[in-house]
């Protein structure tokens, strides 16, 4: 006697779920997360909830959260299958974010969701996540990876990244201290970083063929996919030494929107037009989609990733502890009262 196919059983695998190629990626992750371990974890990937005991070396510990995600950059690493490098993106976006506080990354959670899981991607993803964090000095003690069968086109996938960490509360970086006469650093960037990539592959789509061979020394797919820079080691070993008064992390909205985050009321910052270097890319950028340099300084990073607000008497100084942990920093600007004008002035 034969079943009717309204009562042969299904599996969950039937159903597009394969809790086995899921068991394979946790297998994976576990070395690469392992790398990641410091002081503080109590337990990490495996269980419901990773365990973080804040170090006894904090006196008046406060806790510093971010999340983000990486952005229309995902449609470029489907489309061109570079997978390894958006983990980083995916990290950086969160601890640089926490950073601006003063405080340091103490671990990140990763959420990746797909609708069929190809185990291979997902190594390539977590292990550029798990190479961020080993960068920044965080603990990778956790995640979640969904597999939701017709959420998602084949092939593609979507990140969420989570971060925590901890500044000594009398450290906390707020910005309230900025005065007029102060002086505007700015650390080099590593490319777009992830944000402004919707009109990034506008420009790639109206070039075309015609997309240069090169950029900046790269090969055009790698400059545009080179991972947001992590700035957490060089600004942490400044900070210990240097009164930074506040720091701007240049993301979506790029200098125009989040210099004035950090800054009182009342005051701008005035940057010099051409303090710092157009790059090739920037400059390709800017061409293809014809826009005004008002445009690029509020869409894109622009070549500039982070910015450090500082006390004029010891700029030089901050710019050379910067230089020595390996940043590329340029004098961009100085801080003075607004008046009838815009936070951030370019000229």
């Amino acid at each position: 006697m034969t079943q009717s196919a309204t009562n042969t059983p299904l599996s969950y695998k039937d159903a597009g779920v394969d809790i086995d190629a899921g068991d394979a990626l946790v297998e994976r992750i576990k070395p690469l997360a392992k790398k990641t371990m410091r002081e503080g974890v109590l337990a990490g990937i495996g269980g419901f909830g990773a365990l973080f005991e804040v170090p006894k070396r904090y006196q008046e510990p406060v806790l510093v959260s971010g999340t983000d995600g990486v952005g229309t950059k995902l449609k470029l690493a489907f489309e061109w299958n570079m997978h390894d490098t958006v983990g980083i993106d995916l990290v950086a976006m969160s601890v640089n974010d926490v950073l601006v506080q003063g405080a340091e990354p103490l671990f990140f959670l990763d959420y990746f969701a797909c609708g069929k899981l190809d185990v291979d991607t997902a190594a390539a993803v977590v292990g550029g996540i798990a190479k961020g964090c080993e960068l920044s000095g965080c603990a990778l003690i956790g995640g979640e990876t969904a597999e939701m069968p017709g959420m998602y086109p084949a092939g593609e996938y979507d990140l969420a990244g989570f971060a925590v960490g901890a500044v000594e509360k009398s450290k906390i970086l707020t910005g309230q201290n900025v005065a007029a006469g102060d002086v505007v650093l700015g650390l080099a960037s590593a490319g777009v970083h992830s944000n402004g990539f919707s009109l990034v592959r506008k420009c790639i789509e109206r070039a075309g063929s015609n997309t240069p061979a090169t950029l900046d020394g790269k090969p055009f797919k790698n400059a545009v996919m080179e991972p947001t820079r992590l700035y957490v080691k060089s600004v942490l070993a400044a900070l210990a030494t240097q009164p930074i008064k506040a720091l701007a992390h240049i993301t979506g909205g790029g200098l125009l929107e989040n210099i004035p985050r950090v800054l009182p009321e009342g005051l701008a910052a005035h940057l010099v037009k051409g303090s710092w270097p157009q790059t090739e890319l920037f400059a390709w950028l800017q061409k293809t989609a014809g826009i005004d340099d008002i445009e690029m300084n509020r869409t894109f990073n622009n070549g500039i990733g982070m910015v450090v607000v500082v006390d004029a008497a010891h700029a030089e100084a901050t710019a050379a502890a910067l230089r020595a942990q390996g940043e590329t920093v340029y004098t961009i600007g100085k801080i003075a009262p607004q008046g009838a004008g815009a936070q951030v002035v370019v000229a």
